[in-house]
């Protein structure tokens, strides 16, 4: 399976595209599904839901939360994180069973903020390719981090314009989310792509200004 695990919507508040462009762009790109990811909120998921059901994709339902540690991603939730605390919300997180990605850690501005060592046992992923943010070096630390400290390598796209989704993905041995969750807990999974256009680093901008797409 191919999904993009890293993905925003206009219910975020630098997204431009809806959560139905998104999916339906998935499906046109021949991926599996992605995870919806939007920024402190859930919105979007019934939108979702009803638009995975629509084009035939799978849909993992995600947040981004920003933490006084830098960002963290939960993935395969069931409701809403509401903390801005770190730990708090690694707690709600693994109270529902989800997963903890941390995303584009080791960028110098919206990288995580303490040493990561110091966490290992509470994260089950790394996101070692991201699609959004420039420059390979910050990736290529990433991964060599995942591979000595035997974390999960994920990727996605980071997209907040849906012509992005799938410029990176991760692929598991899979035939169901529930498969693709335990591959990541397992460790047995990769990441694919590369960095999408320069042009789309406008569009969290223009979101933030307004722009939306249906």
């Amino acid at each position: 399976m191919k999904i993009d695990l890293h993905c925003h919507s206009y219910y975020s508040k630098d997204g431009v595209s809806s959560p139905e462009k998104l999916i339906k762009t998935a499906r046109d790109k021949n991926l599996d599904g992605i995870a919806l990811t939007d920024h402190e909120t859930t919105k979007g998921w019934e939108e979702a839901k009803k638009a995975a059901k629509k084009y035939g994709v799978f849909l993992i339902l995600g947040q981004e939360q920003k933490t006084e540690k830098g960002d963290i991603l939960g993935i395969f939730l069931k409701k809403e994180i509401k903390s801005k605390k770190f730990l708090e919300a690694v707690k709600e997180i693994k109270a529902q069973e989800g997963l903890i990605v941390l995303p584009h850690p080791f960028h110098p501005i919206e990288g995580f903020k303490d040493n990561v060592e110091k966490y290992l046992d509470l994260i089950d992923g790394i996101e070692v390719l991201n699609g959004r943010l420039p420059f390979s070096f910050f990736d290529k630390k990433a991964k060599i981090f995942a591979q000595k400290h035997n974390l999960a390598q994920v990727g996605g796209s980071d997209v907040h314009f849906h012509k992005g989704v799938g410029s990176v993905f991760t692929v598991a041995q899979a035939t169901s989310l529930e498969e693709f969750k335990n591959a990541i807990l397992n460790k047995k999974t990769e990441a694919f792509g590369k960095k999408s256009s320069f042009l789309y680093l406008i569009f969290p901008t223009l979101g933030k200004l307004g722009l939306k797409i249906k």
